[in-house]
């Protein structure tokens, strides 16, 4: 079985051969501008508007949601139950993936995102202007379910395959930078998410926060989405884009097939990156929920030091584009892993502690975050063909969410209440934990081949 580059979440990981960095140089070069550093702004531009739109809900599933549609509960139910509503996106999105690998089978990759960009902004839209419970009752709970569960589906429908485009255009010398560049999204998303609720927070006084105020990101939210997920569908409806897609194998293949032949290199795909992907919601929208509930701490001030710490964040994952081709993706990604471990064990100590130790706890996951996210696209080396690439690392890429994120925060906020905050620090140990073991599996399976 021959091995292109891996699809761990959101990109292909393993290079591609001497022959095919031959052809991918002579189609950028007949397509003439066309270049990985064009392709990485694509990624870029979606990476960005899709993690805004994440953390604006997260952030507002701590500081309105349980107000706003769960009054009839105390203030940890209330945000236990926004915080299952957080996961129905991420539990639709692979749902979004393969409904929408059909529909490009039959309609194309333009019609697809179209449809896509409708959804999201139809969704988006509807949760800005949704009632709360005061006014609708238990309907507004339902409605803002099915919005969630509509923003899932059209985020698995945005899949447009740049990542791995991307993975497969870079230099065999600067893998791990390119593979770091898509994902800077993140921490860009997370800034500005974060830079406006602690605006509006601070700014209107909390009845009209709760009353209006906090609609306002949802609304950027929206223009956002709709603009980025356009100038993507307008970049890959290009001629060129579309024939460099098409002469790279990027179409969508039966999700049957691909899960009768390649089953077992998705879920080690999604296993290999869960130790980032456990400690993306551990340090942004879990720490919220505890100093919202169990500290004297300002919100607007924690906002502020999350900030601080997304700035870490990127810087991190620019540094970790420079350590992986120094040492590796693979090597670094477990490295981190283990680094993630240690980690995990002072959470009680930090999280627990004064002020100065929650913001220490912020700023040291934030640094790790950026190191180890910055590698979690590619840094596997899986089996998938060229056949396979597109369908499969849009798949990997789901279900690593799925697996790692969706229930983060719901499960952490609960477990944190039942049994304190060494039941975290278990909780990201058994990610780190999972992501050596997915990493030495794979190994050993490269090795067998």
């Amino acid at each position: 079985m021959s091995t292109s580059t891996a699809s761990s979440p959101g990109a292909d990981a393993a290079p591609p051969s001497n022959s095919q960095e031959h052809d991918v140089l002579r189609v950028g070069a007949k397509h003439g501008a066309i270049a990985p550093g064009d392709i990485a702004v694509g990624v870029i531009i979606g990476r960005a508007s899709e993690y805004f739109d994440f953390f604006v809900y997260g952030i507002a599933s701590v500081l309105v949601f349980p107000s706003v549609f769960f009054p009839f509960e105390d203030r940890l139910q209330g945000t236990l139950y926004a915080f299952v509503v957080f996961s129905f996106a991420f539990i639709a999105r692979p749902v979004g993936t393969v409904l929408s690998m059909m529909i490009q089978r039959r309609l194309g990759r333009e019609a697809k995102l179209t449809i896509a960009l409708f959804l999201l902004g139809t969704s988006t839209a509807g949760i800005a202007f949704l009632p709360g419970y005061a006014t609708l009752g238990f309907a507004s709970i339902v409605l803002l379910s099915v919005f969630r569960l509509a923003q899932g589906l059209a985020l698995g429908g945005s899949w447009d395959g740049l990542p791995s485009l991307l993975a497969i255009s870079a230099p065999e010398h600067k893998r791990g930078w390119y593979a770091m560049l898509g994902q800077l999204g993140a921490p860009v998303g997370f800034i500005l998410a974060a830079s406006l609720f602690a605006y509006l927070f601070s700014s209107l006084p909390a009845d009209e926060f709760l009353e209006w105020g906090w609609r306002y990101p949802f609304y950027v939210a929206f223009a956002i989405n709709v603009v980025a997920l356009f100038a993507r569908l307008r970049l890959v409806a290009t001629s060129e884009y579309a024939q460099l897609l098409d002469e790279r194998e990027l179409e969508p293949t039966s999700v049957v097939e691909l899960a009768r032949t390649q089953g077992g290199n998705v879920l080690i795909g999604a296993f290999a990156a869960l130790a980032s992907y456990a400690l993306f919601h551990l340090v942004t929208v879990f720490p919220l929920s505890w100093i919202t509930l169990y500290s004297e701490q300002s919100i607007s001030e924690f906002l502020m030091v999350e900030i601080v710490g997304g700035f870490l964040a990127a810087g991190g994952m620019v540094v970790s584009g420079w350590v992986a081709d120094r040492f590796g993706r693979r090597q670094t990604l477990g490295g981190l892993a283990v680094l993630i471990a240690v980690f995990s064990g002072f959470t009680p100590t930090l999280l627990g502690g004064d002020t100065f130790s929650q913001d220490v706890f912020i700023l040291l996951g934030f640094a790790l975050l950026g190191l180890s996210y910055g590698q979690a696209a590619g840094a596997v080396t899986a089996n998938f063909g060229a056949r396979y690439r597109y369908t499969g690392a849009a798949l990997t890429y789901d279900l690593a969410w799925l697996l790692g994120a969706a229930f983060a925060p719901l499960v952490a906020l609960g477990l944190s209440a039942r049994f304190g905050l060494a039941a975290v620090s278990v909780y990201l140990l058994s990610g780190a934990a999972c992501t050596v073991v997915a990493l030495s599996i794979n190994r050993v399976r490269e090795v067998k081949n």
